[in-house]
């Protein structure tokens, strides 16, 4: 496939003032040939254009104009697949941009496979497998803090730290084997307890950025927090005021939510997943039942529970009901409209047991410290730049653990003077298992099933 030449539209579709249609592979600037004619006195097909330089003209298929570009010719090696790149920027829109895509698969290239141009570059050498991967991180953060992280690992941070772990592990492997190859010699004492002390300290590096994956895949994912209580609590009121605009209906009118509401806000660096959801208490009809039902399901996916509380008002029955149903989650109690008298009394072992915020919606006051008590569920301290260069993903976690565990078994067998084969075997298992995370040791489906999350045209 390295052999194709692909081409797709790599910015998103719809209106907009510029599209961009990417191409790349060997065929690249001769494809590029057929389908740009270059305008002006000094105007150069893009094979024969220096590199790095940029064309005005049109582009053509069959004969005729479909429309006026800027077409940018980067040749290999100095490209992001390492290949031929022509870029060919349009005019934006869904009809303009297919219609410039259309006239270079016409003249050759094939449409590209989701993220095919990121694994071109990682199977050209051009990026190991986690900083291909943190260009989809790049793309999906939606806070600063996500956005510092990836672009560390798209900078190599992680990788360098990877790499100098399996060469410490392949430079004990060799050691081993050496001592495979001469069976007489034993492992003089002072020396196996150098390779078990080498060990020890890359099982200690395991557990560091083992350490780094809960709050790598909050950064990357978020948390989702369902926002619970009765009507007229003041649910879609704290919504709004997290997400800073009105995006939910508010009214004095019970029930008035009756599907379930999600947005995206910035919490301290965190993106949170806020669902407002239909007020709990004995449905009247059946599109409110319908409306519970789906509060439920959505508490049981959250991460997060924020129930709220009216504080004006006694503790009622329901409130009762339902501080007991879901005592199991992780929540913070909130008790909203503290400008008004205050009546709520929570029970002692319900106010022991839970973290509890004191708000107004109608005011805004309390918000902040909200905010850092839902922060400090999740991550407990500052957020420093130097944690952000290491935040591994699932899939570096679930490496590292298979890692550990068969570095912990060659410990064993060292220490127990088993026989140095199965030492060998568990060790070369830790290496491959690093190996994957930079890409070092990989299957053809382990690079579809990453790549296959990327967007059309990176």
């Amino acid at each position: 496939m390295l052999a194709d030449t692909i081409a797709a539209i790599a910015t998103p579709l719809g209106e907009g003032g510029l599209a961009v249609i990417r191409l790349s592979g060997s065929a690249a600037l001769s494809v590029a040939d057929k389908s740009f004619r270059p305008v002006g006195k000094s105007s150069r097909k893009p094979s024969e254009a220096p590199t790095h330089t940029l064309h005005y003209g049109k582009v053509v298929c069959d004969g005729r104009d479909v429309d006026e570009v800027m077409l940018a010719v980067l040749r290999a090696p100095r490209t992001f697949t390492r290949e031929d790149v022509v870029e060919v920027t349009c005019h934006g829109g869904l009809l303009a941009a297919k219609l410039v895509l259309d006239a270079v698969l016409a003249n050759g290239a094939r449409l590209a496979q989701p993220g095919e141009f990121t694994k071109r570059a990682f199977l050209n050498g051009r990026l190991d497998l986690v900083q291909a991967e943190a260009v989809a991180d790049l793309i999906h953060a939606r806070t600063e803090l996500a956005l510092t992280a990836a672009n560390e690992q798209l900078a190599g941070r992680l990788s360098q730290r990877i790499n100098l772990l399996r060469d410490q592990m392949v430079a004990t492997l060799a050691h081993v084997e050496a001592h495979i190859d001469f069976p007489d010699e034993d492992i003089a004492p002072n020396t196996k307890e150098k390779l078990i002390s080498r060990l020890a300290s890359g099982l200690a590096f395991m557990d560091e950025l083992l350490r780094t994956a809960d709050e790598g895949q909050i950064l990357r994912r978020g948390v989702r927090a369902a926002i619970i209580g009765r009507p007229n609590a003041g649910k879609s009121s704290l919504l709004n005021q997290l997400l800073g605009h009105d995006r939910a209906i508010v009214s004095h009118i019970a029930g008035t939510t009756r599907d379930t509401i999600e947005e995206t806000a910035n919490i301290r660096g965190i993106p949170v997943v806020f669902v407002d959801t239909a007020g709990l208490r004995e449905a009247g009809d059946v599109i409110e039942q319908e409306g519970i039902r789906r509060t439920r399901a959505m508490v049981a996916r959250a991460e997060l529970v924020l129930h709220i509380l009216d504080a004006s008002e006694p503790l009622a029955e329901e409130d009762e009901k339902f501080l007991e149903e879901f005592v199991g989650k992780k929540r913070i109690l909130v008790r909203n409209k503290t400008d008004l008298p205050a009546k709520l009394v929570l029970p002692a072992v319900v106010a022991g047991n839970n973290p509890i915020a004191s708000v107004s919606c109608a005011t805004g006051d309390g918000l902040e410290a909200l905010k850092d008590a839902i922060k400090g569920i999740f991550w407990a301290g500052e957020i420093k730049a130097e944690m952000l260069q290491a935040m591994i993903n699932s899939r570096h976690q679930d490496a590292l653990r298979r890692a550990r565990a068969a570095t912990e078994n060659v410990i064993g067998a060292l220490r127990d003077g088993l026989t140095l084969e199965l030492a060998a075997l568990d060790l070369r298992i830790a290496v491959n298992a690093v190996g994957e995370i930079v890409g070092k040791t990989t299957t053809e489906d382990l690079l579809d099933s990453i790549f296959s999350q990327f967007c059309l045209g990176k």
